[in-house]
């Protein structure tokens, strides 16, 4: 008798262990190659705190591919205005390919490329700029911390000195290369039993203080620092967000290159301060 309960519970056991192992078996490995990206309307295009759709709002979206590698190729885009017009479809295309591989700590070591094209658009407005990354977790903020520079290129070149001459077409400096320099930091945390993360950006940027061959700059005044101060809402799939966005850009230093750097609606700067809201649907 103890014989057969013994064995009883012996198979059943095993059939419990069966059951529970089955589900593991049949678990799909990691895929190899995953592809992820994202789609958004934002109510203003900032790039590095200027506006790049003219104050007004911007279609945006990217796709990114990831091997397990940690190699990642990808694009991101967005349509463009005033300040950021360079003709054809005014449109703003954005090549990206790095690593992304883990260190010490839990962080993560990103190292890559973007290739910032406008496609159809006018010639020497295409660039290269490399950056370097580092992300990881500190409490429940999430910290990240990059550098980008980008080597002496003609679409970086201070062509002309002001405002004024790059409307007579004219270039002070024709054939002028420059490079740029960008640091920032970002910062997320989110609020505990809510849907809500916090969110921070301070950068710093400095290159050509006069206008590119097509008269923009990527360092508008040659040196100024950018900021955001926001939040997202997380609402299904959706993610809505609203953020203050800001640089130190005077209008004194503003004005050496107007009329160029204003909006080309009511002339106002398109550096200041506003709020910034946006939706999101990430796939």
């Amino acid at each position: 008798m103890k014989f057969r309960l013994a064995a009883m519970a012996l198979m059943t056991a095993v059939s419990a262990l069966a059951a529970t192992a089955a589900p593991a078996q049949e678990t799909a490995p990691p895929q190899a190659i995953t592809v992820s990206g994202n789609a958004a309307l934002v109510s203003d295009y900032r790039f590095r705190g200027v506006s790049q759709s003219n104050g007004g709002a911007a279609v945006q979206g990217g796709i990114i591919v990831s091997h397990e590698s940690g190699a990642y190729a990808g694009f991101w885009s967005s349509n463009l205005a005033g300040w950021g017009t360079f003709g054809g479809p005014n449109l703003e295309l954005d090549l990206v390919a790095g690593y992304k591989l883990p260190v010490a700590g839990g962080a993560a070591l990103d190292v890559g490329l973007t290739w910032y094209t406008y496609p159809g658009g006018a010639s020497k407005t295409a660039f290269v700029e490399p950056y370097v990354k580092l992300s990881g977790t500190v409490g429940p903020a999430s910290l990240t911390a990059g550098v980008a520079y980008a080597p002496k290129q003609q679409a970086l070149g201070k062509w002309y000195n002001t405002g004024a001459s790059a409307q007579t077409g004219t270039p002070n400096n024709p054939g002028a290369k420059m490079d740029n320099f960008y640091i920032w930091t970002d910062a997320a945390a989110a609020i505990p039993s809510t849907p809500v993360t916090l969110k921070g950006h301070v950068g710093y940027s400095k290159g050509n203080s006069g206008l590119g061959p097509n008269g923009t700059s990527v360092a508008p005044t040659g040196e100024y620092a950018d900021w955001l101060l926001g939040a997202d809402i997380a609402v299904g799939k959706l993610t809505l967000g609203l953020a203050y966005v800001d640089t130190d850009i005077s209008d004194a230093k503003a004005l050496y290159l107007q009329p160029n750097f204003s909006s080309t609606k009511n002339g106002k700067t398109i550096a200041g301060s506003k709020v910034v809201a946006s939706v999101t649907a990430a796939f």
